[in-house]
């Protein structure tokens, strides 16, 4: 499956070079011997910006592969099978959030 979603691609998109901009910040910092707390709290920021990010791509991914699915079983279900989807794909977002 390819992002269809041009929006959402460029949204993917930014993020991810906010994440390649943090992490170059922080080789930065090592170079300059910089404290190691603050080198710390931006690997963490780094850690949790990655964890959205897959959030924000999984969400997105699976809303479109249980739509493709829809579409494929009996169309006259459509909007309360989509409902139903949705409320399942919120459900795996809240485990994968439980994940480390």
């Amino acid at each position: 499956m390819k992002i269809q979603n041009d929006e959402m691609k460029k949204k993917l998109i930014q993020r991810l070079r906010r994440i390649e901009g943090q992490v170059r910040g922080v080789q930065t910092m090592l170079d300059e011997e910089r404290d190691c707390r603050e080198i710390m709290q931006q690997l963490t920021a780094i850690y949790s910006a990655v964890q959205s990010t897959s959030r924000v791509f999984f969400r997105d991914y699976a809303s479109i592969c249980l739509a493709e699915i829809d579409e494929q079983v009996e169309p006259k279900h459509g909007p309360a099978l989509k409902a139903k989807r949705e409320k399942m794909v919120q459900e795996m977002i809240m485990l994968l959030d439980k994940t480390p």
